[in-house]
């Protein structure tokens, strides 16, 4: 018999996401009579997706009720299970950010990680549940997928799942080789946004090969000519296929986006490597294409909102989405078994990485829970050179989070390839802290020695340089 679920979304603010998970739960029988408590701080944006939600759900003439609220432990209360989508600094103050580093010689790379309010925010969301809502999933939809999941892993007893959309890279590998996408089956473990794909099949048979054809035939015609239509079209880059000869394996999603430095120097070398005419998604050209189509999505969503006569399925669609969400929540409520893409602590399913990692592998889901395949080992250049460094990065972001030690901060911007010097590097870092909107993680972090060992930074005094002149 179907059982219908209590789900709590933790920054339901966020639109497009929200309407395509209440699109799902309309589209999928097994969990009509659901209950959905939307949650946000934007009394604004809350009001206009439950009145969507319900609109929608009359629309389709499905079985689902709606609650909203901006209180998270009111959201909480006998949820089965809890979306967590929330960010906490806005798109416009993560561009504040990047002017702040900019003028420092930064272009595009932080020279300090800036996950600490985030961290803060997922810490409190899983606390919560333990205390409200102890057996329900949490389904971490927000980034930092692998931090935050790995984090609250190790800090909390609760059931966590991180999610994300880049394995589907896959597809875009498949349209551009011209493959039927549902005769494609593929693995792409790792951890999230570096992972590789270990197998590419097209009707049972090995497709790298086709894949290394196009390279030869097609591949310089099409970085040449080809003009990207939305800033994160990077799956068939130079940049992925120059690391796909690096490394005997594809890297897919969001993972051709970090690579070496030497991919990202500046924009004309991101143009090279990634193509026109943004240079990938991470510059000063594709950014604002990005959140300006973010915000007219949100100006499209609001006027449908305030439009009675407007229907909601002719803005939204009547089919499922490709998110995993609802199909995750329909196979471990009513044994819908299924094969998905999951964010999990390792426990033996990549080889070569600590059991409480979380890593992003594919995974059997019915009833019993989440179980994780035991997929392939990968190539130990790849775990040498992309996974273990990734995954220091993420041990070095949380023992700083952990411990509040500033000099852990400074020792990443010190790390930073575009750093020349100890002056720059510190005086970025303390100008960031010292931004608006900073405040708290300006409190938090403090140096393990008295700020008047590097006083004459202050005063813009770098000896080392000095000598070297």
């Amino acid at each position: 018999m179907p059982r219908s679920v209590r789900i709590g979304v933790i920054g339901a603010g966020s639109a497009t996401f929200s309407l395509g998970l209440v699109k799902d739960l309309c589209l999928t029988e097994n969990l009509k009579g659901s209950e959905v408590s939307f949650m946000d701080i934007d009394d604004d944006r809350l009001e206009a997706v439950t009145r969507m939600a319900e609109r929608y759900t009359d629309e389709i003439g499905s079985d689902l009720r709606f609650h909203q609220t901006t209180d998270r432990s009111e959201c909480l209360q006998d949820c089965d299970f809890v979306i967590n989508t929330a960010a906490v600094q806005s798109h416009h103050h993560q561009a504040d950010m990047r002017e702040v580093y900019e003028r420092h010689g930064y272009y595009y790379r932080a020279p300090a990680g800036n996950s600490f309010y985030n961290f803060n925010l997922m810490l409190d969301v899983a606390r919560d549940i333990e205390r409200i809502c102890p057996e329900a999933w949490l389904i971490q939809s927000g980034n930092p997928v692998f931090d935050g999941c790995t984090l609250m892993t190790r800090e909390t007893d609760v059931k966590v799942c991180g999610l994300c959309h880049g394995h589907y890279g896959y597809l875009h590998v498949a349209k551009v080789l011209g493959l039927e996408t549902d005769r494609v089956s593929f693995q792409a473990p790792g951890v999230n946004h570096c992972i590789w794909m270990t197998h590419f099949f097209y009707d049972g048979e090995d497709a790298y090969p086709r894949l290394e054809k196009w390279i030869a035939e097609e591949g310089e015609h099409y970085w040449r000519s080809h003009v990207a239509d939305r800033t994160h079209d990077i799956q068939m880059s130079r940049g992925a296929i120059h690391q796909y000869r690096l490394y005997g394996l594809m890297p897919i999603g969001d993972s051709p986006r970090s690579g070496g430095w030497w991919y990202h120097s500046d924009i004309d070398t991101k143009k090279f490597w990634y193509g026109e005419p943004w240079g990938g998604p991470d510059t000063h050209l594709a950014r604002p294409v990005h959140v300006e189509k973010l915000d007219s999505r949100l100006a499209q969503i609001r006027d449908a909102a305030s439009d009675p006569d407007v229907k909601l399925t002719g803005v939204f669609g009547s089919e499922r989405t490709r998110e995993q969400q609802v199909p995750i929540i329909d196979a471990l409520t009513n044994d819908v078994e299924g094969q998905f893409q999951v964010n999990v602590p390792n426990r033996g399913a990549i080889e070569g990485i600590d059991d409480d990692v979380v890593v992003e592998v594919p995974a059997v889901i019915n009833k019993k829970g989440i179980q994780p395949l035991n997929v392939e080992a990968l190539p130990r250049k790849i775990i040498l050179e992309q996974l273990l460094p990734t995954i220091l990065k993420m041990e070095h972001g949380i023992e700083a989070y952990k411990s509040g030690d500033k000099s852990m901060l400074l020792w990443s911007a010190l790390a930073n390839h575009q750093t020349r010097s100890y002056t720059q590097a510190y005086a970025a870092l303390d100008d960031l802290l010292g931004q608006p909107g900073n405040e708290a993680m300006d409190e938090y972090f403090r140096y393990p020695w008295d700020e008047s060992h590097d006083r004459y930074l202050q005063a813009g005094d770098d000896p080392v340089a000095q000598s070297a002149d």
